[in-house]
Parts: structure tokens; sequence; C-alpha cells
């Protein structure tokens, strides 16, 4: 479906361009975001590749295990029906170290991964359970404690303080992160309060 609203948007766009006279203005738009989406890219690329160092030395070290281990008692409340030392929690707690690192795409097979084996839980059903609801809110809202690809791309743009959107993000991050664990709840006792009647 979100590649149709693409390609519709896209023969919109065209189609008005057309219409408007402005396909010079179109063409010229094209080629100079390819060149600064390739740019951006490697810059993106240089700072991820950093950030991915920094927390493979982090995991040689120990500290996302101990991080992990501080964090586990939580996730576990969060995660009820998930059994101890199934690898779903591993997959779930590594997904959430990562995104709090501001690592977005070393986060998504984690993810994944940690979706594969809830779904397994759920017995291979196609139908979410609550477990795979949950997860998908926490990982949505994700607290991120070092945003590093907006990092990235302030310090691409030349911003005088490229590291002064941590604060914010912290802060809105923990907001987003409450939010959808208490929305979450809501919906999940609601539907048991529906199914006692």
């Amino acid at each position: 479906m979100v590649n149709l609203i693409w390609v519709g948007m896209t023969i919109i766009g065209l189609i008005f361009a057309i219409i408007n006279g402005k396909m010079a203005e179109v063409n010229e738009a094209i080629f100079t975001s390819a060149n600064e989406a390739v740019t951006l890219c490697i810059g993106l690329v240089s700072v991820l590749v950093f950030w991915l160092g920094i927390m493979r030395i982090a995991q040689e070290a120990g500290l996302l295990d101990k991080l992990a281990k501080l964090f586990r008692p939580f996730v576990k409340r969060l995660f009820p029906e998930i059994p101890d030392n199934h690898p779903a929690m591993g997959y779930i707690l590594s997904n959430m170290m990562a995104n709090m690192f501001g690592l977005g795409n070393a986060a998504t097979p984690l993810g994944i991964k940690a979706m594969e084996q809830l779904k397994s839980l759920n017995g291979g059903r196609d139908v979410a359970s609550r477990s795979m609801i949950t997860f998908l809110a926490i990982n949505t809202s994700s607290i991120t404690i070092i945003p590093t690809t907006v990092i990235a791309i302030r310090m691409k743009y030349d911003s005088a303080s490229p590291t002064e959107i941590v604060g914010p993000t912290l802060i809105a991050t923990m907001l987003s992160t409450i939010g959808a664990i208490l929305i979450d709840r809501y919906f999940h006792y609601r539907r048991i309060r529906r199914e006692v009647k």
C-alpha cells in the first residue's frame, strides 16, 4: 500500500509540474537531491560506523550486558508472557539498547528477530499478541539518549552546536515512551474487561 501511495504522489507531482511548466525545476531538484543524498549517506555512514564501533566496545566490555540486566526486571514486567531466558527477551533488550544510543539501523534487525521470536511464542499465528503490540509501541517511541543520526545530519549541515539536540531528544523520547506504555496498557486492560463481560 505504501508503494502505491508513493507512486501516486510521484505521478501527481509530475503531472502538476507538466501542467504548470515546472519540469525544468523538477529535473534540477532530482539531480541536486540525488547528489545531496549520496553525500549525506556517506556522512551518516562514518558516524554510524563510529557509534557501532563504540557499541561493540561497550558490548565486549560487558556494558551492554550490565545495562540489559539493569533493565531486565522492568522489561519483564512489560512482557510477562515471555518465559525467562527466552531468545525474544535478549533481542528485545538488545533492540532497546541500540535505540537508546540512536542506532536505529542497528536496532532494526534486532527488532525483526524479536518479532520473529514473539510470533513463535504466539504459535505462529498472524494475529499480534499482547507482547508484539507492546514491543511495537516501545520500539516506535524508543527512549534515545544519544540521537546519533540527527547529530550527524546537523554536523553535515554545519550546525553551530550539533549536540544541543541531546537534551530535548531525551525528554521527548522519554515522554513518548511513557505515553506509548500507558496507551498500550489502557487498551490491553480495556480488552480484558470486554472479554470478562
